[in-house]
């Protein structure tokens, strides 16, 4: 499952267990992870002291579109996608702004609460 609520049934590549997600990023279906440089990466940029941090204030919930151009960049290049933000914000989501906010969740609950479900669990509401 990805936002949105799609199943991508024997196409989908995502393993959430290893924290991706899948998403039709730029007309193509990716994947997404936050691994630990992609974590280090949004530290950086967005001045966290520490991981709890970098947590704590995604599950505010208020993030900007600027916010999650980072979180998609950052967890397309953890899946292994060579995209540069600049790139990425020349790209669509399925879904439009919607469907990125979804990712996006879907991202960080994966990554920061495991064994909820996507959908607005773990503190992180819907889009």
């Amino acid at each position: 499952m990805r936002g949105g609520g799609e199943d991508f049934g024997a196409l989908g590549r995502a393993n959430r267990r290893r924290g991706e997600v899948e998403a039709v990023i730029g007309g193509e279906r990716r994947i997404l992870c936050l691994t630990l440089g992609a974590l280090a990466e949004l530290e950086t940029a967005f001045g966290a002291e520490s991981l709890a941090d970098l947590g704590q204030r995604f599950a505010a919930g208020r993030l900007k579109a600027s916010d999650l151009m980072r979180i998609l960049g950052a967890g397309l290049r953890g899946g292994g996608n060579r995209l540069r933000d600049e790139d990425l914000a020349e790209m669509t989501v399925e879904g439009g702004i919607t469907g990125a906010a979804a990712v996006v969740r879907d991202l960080l609950v994966v990554t920061f609460a495991p064994d909820h479900e996507p959908g607005g669990g773990a503190g992180m509401p819907d889009p």
